[in-house]
C-alpha cells in the first residue's frame, strides 16, 4: 500500500494541520518526509472526505440571494442589500449600509462626487472616521445655497465627508434652481461653476440618492408645492422620481419639464460616464424612481432594502 492511500497517515496529517495549527514545513520535519509530499497529502484527504471544509454562510449577507439576483437583472456591478425598517429609520440604516460599502471600495486618491439628501448625508455622519485619506476629493453635484434644508445640501454633505476622512472638498457656489432656463444656461457658463461640474464628470465615483416621484418628493415641499397634480407635467405617469435633482421618466431619461430646465445638476448623460455610480434609496415610494434609474444605466451599484428590492424583482 503506498503513503498516499495510507488513511492513518492522512488523518495524522490533516490532524496535525487543521486541529494543531502546524505549519507544513514543521510537519514535514516532524514526519520526515518533504514539504511537497505533505501537500500532496492534503489535497488527498480532502479528496478521500477525511477533510471536509464547511463555509459557515449565515455570517454572509442573509440577502445574498437576492443581491445576486439584482445584479442579474439589472447588469449591476453590484448590490446591497439590508433588511426593511420603518421609514423613519430606513435611512440612517441605509446611510450606515452605504458608508461601509463605500470605505472598502474607495481608493486613497479617489474623487467622489456626491448628490443631495437624507440619505446621502447619513452615508457621510456614518463613514468611519479612522479612514484618514488626505488626497481623497469630494465633489458637490447639485447646487445648493441658502438656509433651504442647510444640512443636507451637496456642499454641507461634502463638507462633512471631508471632515470624517481627512480630505479635501470644494464648494458649488450655486442654488439649486433658478427662475428660468436663460438663467440657467448663463450661470453654467461661468468658470467658478462650470470647473466644478468638470470635476464631478471625472470623478471616480459618484455618490447619490434617488427620491420618489415628484408627489412624494422633498423637492416639492421646498420649490413645487402649487404645481404638484396628476394632471400637470409632473403626474407620476410622466416621471418616476428625481435623481441629482434632475426629474426622470420610467425610462430613466430626462423628464420634460419647467423644473428640469431650471435646476444647476450634473448633466446625467455625464453622470453615466464615472466608472462606479452607487445610488442609495429605499422605500416603496421610491421603487419606480430606482428602477428608473437603473433602466437607464444611471446607477451601477444599488444599495436598498429587502422590500424595495422585492418589488424590484417583481416588476
Amino acid at each position: 500500500m503506498g503513503l498516499l492511500d495510507d488513511k492513518r497517515l492522512l488523518v495524522e496529517i490533516a490532524s496535525l494541520y487543521y486541529e494543531h495549527g502546524l505549519k507544513q514545513e514543521e510537519i514535514a520535519k516532524k514526519l520526515n518526509i518533504s514539504r511537497s509530499l505533505v501537500s500532496k497529502f492534503l489535497d488527498k484527504a480532502r479528496q478521500e472526505g477525511i477533510i471536509e471544509i464547511t463555509i459557515h454562510d449565515e455570517y454572509a449577507s442573509p440577502f445574498w440571494a437576492i443581491e445576486e439576483q439584482l445584479q442579474k437583472k439589472f447588469d449591476l456591478i453590484d448590490a446591497i442589500c439590508i433588511e426593511s425598517s420603518d421609514r423613519g429609520l430606513q435611512s440612517k440604516l441605509l446611510g450606515m449600509a452605504a458608508a461601509k460599502y463605500l470605505s472598502r471600495i474607495i481608493q486613497p486618491k479617489d474623487t467622489i462626487c456626491v448628490s443631495a439628501g437624507t440619505t446621502v448625508h447619513e452615508i457621510a455622519a456614518n463613514f468611519p472616521k479612522q479612514n484618514q485619506m488626505i488626497n481623497i476629493k469630494f465633489i458637490p453635484l447639485v447646487g445648493g445655497m441658502g438656509m433651504e434644508h442647510i444640512t443636507i445640501q451637496s456642499n454641507k454633505v461634502c463638507e462633512l465627508f471631508a471632515a470624517r476622512t481627512g480630505g479635501q472638498t470644494v464648494e458649488l457656489h450655486a442654488p439649486i434652481t433658478v427662475d428660468d432656463a436663460l438663467s440657467k444656461e448663463v450661470l453654467m457658463r461661468q468658470s467658478f461653476i462650470k470647473k466644478i461640474f468638470e470635476e464631478g464628470e471625472k470623478a471616480d465615483i459618484a455618490l447619490v440618492g434617488i427620491g420618489g416621484a415628484p408627489i412624494y418628493s422633498t423637492l416639492t415641499d421646498a420649490y413645487l408645492t402649487d404645481q404638484i397634480n396628476e394632471e400637470s407635467e409632473y403626474s407620476r405617469e410622466r416621471i418616476a422620481g428625481d435623481i441629482c435633482y434632475n426629474f426622470i421618466n420610467h425610462s430613466g431619461e430626462l423628464a420634460k419639464c419647467d423644473w428640469n430646465e431650471r435646476v444647476l445638476s450634473i448633466d446625467l448623460n455625464k453622470l453615466t460616464s464615472i466608472p462606479k455610480r452607487i445610488g442609495v434609496s429605499g422605500g416603496k415610494e421610491k421603487v419606480a424612481g430606482i428602477k428608473a434609474a437603473l433602466t437607464g444605466k444611471l446607477i451601477n451599484i444599488l444599495i436598498t432594502d429587502e422590500k424595495t428590492a422585492r418589488d424590484l424583482l417583481n416588476q
